[in-house]
């Protein structure tokens, strides 16, 4: 008979522990709890790097209520760490920053907009300009829902595609452009030169954060989901993209599992956890080679910088129920516990006689 090989439950503790990892993404689909999850990786990196910077690219920005402090698209302290910070960016309308700049500034935006998706682009070019100006030594992403991550992911591309259309534009109307700029009386900022030098320079930054991306040493991508049949699809579609990305992802974290806790089980809590446990079973089964993660659902939200720490050592350490059944002092519990709902059902009994009574 084989024998049956158990697979050890799950923790981040890999990712703490490779000390090469400058990008770590977070995503998955929308309300399953990624940027608590983000937020937390970010705090436990915090522990074990010298700078920990965590962006919001999710124009939801649900950063300031996780750890109910206000942040902007500048990175701020975040309140009680002394090396942990945080911003909130949307790629999607950054590049209107550049209304009150000067005329190059303006024309690259007015250029960049006739190219559609060059324009998410290149702002999100600008912020990784940004980024890399600054010594963090990792940077946590909280994503967007899946289809917002994945066409982020696709910018390099988008970008080098817009670019090929510049230059052919370049080779047809390049002269045009040189004796437009003479007869209109403009400076040396809106010749040939000067606005490919500013296209060409936002292409090597793309090109070296791109090569960055698919370096598994220096990036990877930790999907976020839940036990239920739409996030399964989701995740695996992700995953699958990710791959065609050629970017790295060997953690999953499997949010809001419900655990066998309560002393008196519901038909509901039954048959809710008989269906996770399917969904559980197959994401085992898909990601045998992941490092996969459950956390429990609680019965309050995981706000602000003390709850976050306090959930944090489910990603450390595995989340085991407080019940064993089929054991003495399991039956002891339950049948205390019936004992007191039975006293106070009782209780809510008589007061609505004494009452009716009165009435």
């Amino acid at each position: 008979m084989a024998e049956t090989i158990e697979i050890p439950e799950g923790t981040v503790q890999n990712i703490l522990e490779q000390e090469s990892l400058k990008w770590i993404f977070v995503g998955g689909k929308g309300g399953v709890g990624k940027t608590t999850c983000s937020s937390i990786i970010s705090i436990l990196l915090a522990k074990v790097r010298s700078s920990v910077l965590i962006i919001s690219t999710d124009p939801a920005h649900n950063l300031s209520d996780a750890f109910q402090q206000r942040f902007t698209k500048s990175p701020s302290l975040v309140n009680g760490f002394s090396n942990l910070y945080a911003m909130e960016v949307d790629p999607t309308v950054e590049h209107e920053d550049t209304t009150g700049a000067d005329g190059m500034e303006s024309f690259i935006s007015d250029l960049s907009n006739a190219i559609p998706g060059i324009d998410e682009a290149m702002s999100f070019a600008e912020m990784l300009k940004l980024v890399q100006t600054m010594d963090y030594s990792v940077i946590v992403f909280d994503t967007a829902p899946t289809g917002h991550t994945l066409r982020l992911l696709q910018f390099p591309s988008t970008l080098e595609k817009g670019l090929g259309k510049i230059m052919s534009l370049k080779n047809k109307f390049g002269g045009m452009l040189g004796q437009m700029t003479r007869l209109f009386g403009l400076g040396d900022e809106f010749g040939e030169d000067a606005i490919l030098g500013k296209i060409e320079g936002m292409k090597d930054i793309i090109e070296q954060v791109n090569a960055q991306f698919k370096d598994p040493d220096m990036t990877t991508f930790v999907c976020v989901c839940i036990p239920e049949f739409l996030s399964l699809y989701e995740t695996e579609r992700l995953v699958q993209e990710l791959s065609k990305f050629e970017i790295d992802a060997h953690n999953i974290i499997i949010n809001q599992v419900l655990f066998d806790d309560e002393v008196v089980e519901t038909k509901l809590l039954k048959a809710r956890m008989k269906m996770q446990q399917k969904y559980l079973d197959q994401f085992y089964m898909l990601y045998d080679d992941f490092h996969i993660t459950k956390l429990p659902l609680l019965p309050e939200e995981v706000c602000g910088v003390d709850a976050l720490k306090g959930f944090s050592r489910n990603f450390l350490t595995p989340y085991k129920p407080a019940i064993t059944r089929g054991t003495i002092e399991e039956l002891e519990l339950k049948v205390s516990t019936l004992a007191q709902q039975l006293k106070d059902a009782e209780a809510d009994l008589e007061r609505l006689r004494k009452g009716k009574t009165k009435a």
